[in-house]
């Protein structure tokens, strides 16, 4: 059998910041290619990524080094996004997988080696950030040895390569001692050919390229990204698009484009074990597979990750509605949707009237990344609370449950399982790290970790970390879960809020807003200290008379504002609330905006009930 020995197909994996894009990064810019350019840049190129310091988007690129091409993928480090994961790993021959030299295995890297090891792939394990004082390498192996044991691994599998890396300094070496760590990533480079099994070469077989990741593009329309399995893919061909649906459809490969270093290269033909990108075809999907048109054998079709939360999108009817936002109508925020759905494969939208949709994706951050960008690129529009997508598994109604991971100090544990068992997370180990702290495994139902992030900060006082990602369906729990504690502080006027007001109300919980800001009625301006809605007015400005004070007047002093992110503004979110998003503001909203309206629906629940 022939093999492609001067090509290799990798990806990288780990836990949501252990620094997979910054070894990506210095691998790039330290291979013959990049150092040759002069340049220096990140694979994180959205601004959202940017900013949070998250990859979202799996991305390809390929480095040259001693006369190979390693083909890399950057996976996504989040649950969230995870669903790309599984993925990629049928693109490549082996995965990097990246342990942060003190935190070591977190859930992520169960979810992201699990999926690896499935599929078979040769690993190599990074244990980064070596240079940290706190770090504990030794420790750390044995945590991902115990991890690929517990995971089911082959004995090949087992026999893992470490190198020890600071891919923030740009430094490698096969011992754990940073003192010999030295300036080059050469030590990867080398393992990776060494260890990465090179593709088969059959690239005189009838073609199967199979898509694993989309790509849109205004001009050209669908891309699709993904591995020549078998023979020769060119320009110009007539092939056969095997569906999903097992139909098949004929289209001629307009545009083939390889990777290279931060670029995407036109090319004219592609052989078995390369990673290209083909367009041509309008609706191509993830996980069909392009044939010659005589000899149509398809791949089998990829597993895609069903979605488990949703939420409400609305078009934004409150009295400020087209104050702020480029595009405000129910058409072109269906556009923006459907167009969402080119790319990303996770995302499932059904209209449920004119003016709304069901919007269900992997996550809350999954979510909230979509309204940030359609925010940003100037939409308005409302959305609701995020509710978990319930399922009916041999007869029984069953809802989403997530590993839940938390690494808290000693004196906060107490509170923390108090607030778990309250949500009825099950508790299923416990790990003493020294230094005071203490990690802790829970299995908890998706709808009582939403909203959880708040309370666990506040419970930690910000010392805490606390991650989880999907683990099973399991039978629902029949009751309440989760929720705000404390109610809201509502508007009862329409106005500018004035230091006046917010003065005489701030003793009544948390206000939201500053002096100055508009609001109106309906308008959540705060958190109520207690389990009520209380309305307020916090327009009233204070009475001027002609008449002076004996004592001396005093400058006003309010307390500072509590400003909630996007992702805080649905996590208070109750079921009666909206969330309004513009490019320029999040407003907190009731449903129904009118006082006495409220009170006359809630009663009228109440009897329901």
């Amino acid at each position: 059998m022939k093999y492609r020995t001067d090509l290799r197909n990798v990806a990288i994996i780990a836990h949501v910041d252990h620094g997979k894009t910054t070894l990506v990064d210095e691998l790039l810019n330290q291979s013959d290619l990049v150092s040759q350019r002069g340049e220096t840049k990140s694979m994180d190129s959205n601004a959202i990524e940017q900013e949070r310091g998250i990859t979202i988007l799996a991305k390809n690129t390929a480095v040259e080094y001693k006369g190979s091409r390693i083909n890399i993928l950057d996976t996504p480090g989040h649950a969230d996004f995870g669903g790309e994961v599984e993925r990629i790993m049928k693109m490549v021959d082996g995965v990097i997988l990246v342990v942060d030299s003190y935190e070591g295995t977190m859930p992520q890297t169960r979810f992201v080696l699990k999926k690896a090891l499935e599929q078979g792939v040769t690993p190599i394990v990074v244990i980064n950030k070596i240079d940290k004082p706190s770090a504990r390498p030794a420790h750390v192996v044995d945590e991902v040895l115990e991890l690929f044991i517990e995971l089911g691994a082959e004995d090949d599998q087992l026999d893992f390569p470490v190198i020890y890396a600071s891919a923030l300094n740009g430094t490698s070496s096969l011992s754990d001692d940073p003192a010999d760590q030295e300036k080059t990533m050469n030590h990867v480079f080398d393992t990776i050919l060494e260890h990465i099994p090179a593709p088969v070469d059959n690239s005189d077989e009838p073609l199967q390229f199979q898509v694993s990741l989309l790509d849109y593009n205004d001009y050209v329309g669908r891309i699709g990204i993904g591995r020549v399995f078998r023979g020769t893919i060119r320009v110009g061909d007539q092939v056969s698009l095997m569906k999903l649906d097992g139909t098949a459809k004929n289209f001629r490969v307009t545009k083939l484009m390889g990777f290279l270093g931060f670029d995407r290269v036109e090319i004219q033909e592609a052989k078995a074990g390369d990673l290209i990108a083909v367009s041509g075809m309008e609706d191509i999907f993830v996980g069909e597979t392009v044939t010659p048109a005589d000899h149509q054998e398809a791949l089998p079709i990829l597993h895609i990750d069903e979605p488990t939360l949703q939420m409400t999108f609305l078009v934004n009817n409150s009295p400020f509605a087209g104050r702020e936002g480029k595009f405000v109508t129910a058409r072109k925020i269906e556009e923006r949707l459907m167009s969402e759905l080119q790319t990303d494969v996770s995302l499932r939208i059904d209209p449920i009237g004119p003016d709304s949709w069901i919007v269900s994706g992997r996550g809350e951050l999954h979510l909230s990344i979509l309204i940030e960008n359609m925010r940003r690129e100037g939409y308005e529009l409302q959305v609701s609370r995020p509710e978990v997508i319930e399922r009916e598994i041999d007869g029984v109604k069953c809802e989403p449950f997530e590993r839940v991971q938390i690494d808290t100090p000693e004196e906060y544990l107490g509170s923390v399982i108090e607030s778990l068992g309250n949500r009825k997370a099950e508790m299923q180990d416990m790990i003493n790290t020294g230094n005071g702290q203490v990690r802790v495994i829970f299995l908890a139902p998706a709808r009582g970790l939403i909203g959880y992030t708040t309370e666990f900060l506040s419970l930690t006082r910000g010392y805490g970390i606390f991650h989880h990602t999907f683990d099973q369906y399991l039978p629902m729990i029949n009751q309440q879960l989760g929720g705000r504690r404390h109610g809201a502080l509502v508007s009862i006027d329409t106005g500018k809020a004035t230091t006046y007001s917010i003065m005489s109300i701030e003793e009544r919980g948390t206000i939201f807003v500053e002096p100055t800001t508009e609001v109106y009625e309906g308008m959540i301006i705060g958190e109520n200290a207690r389990e009520n809605d209380l309305t307020v007015n916090i327009t009233k400005a204070k009475q001027m008379t002609n008449v002076r004070s004996a004592n001396k007047d005093q400058t006003s002093v309010i307390k500072k504002p509590r400003r909630l992110t996007l992702e805080e503004s649905l996590e208070f979110l109750n079921d009666d609330e909206y969330c309004e998003v513009t490019p320029e503001n999040i407003r907190l909203r009731k449903r129904i905006l009118n006082k006495s309206e409220r009170e006359k629906a809630a009663k009228k629940s109440r009897k329901a009930d």
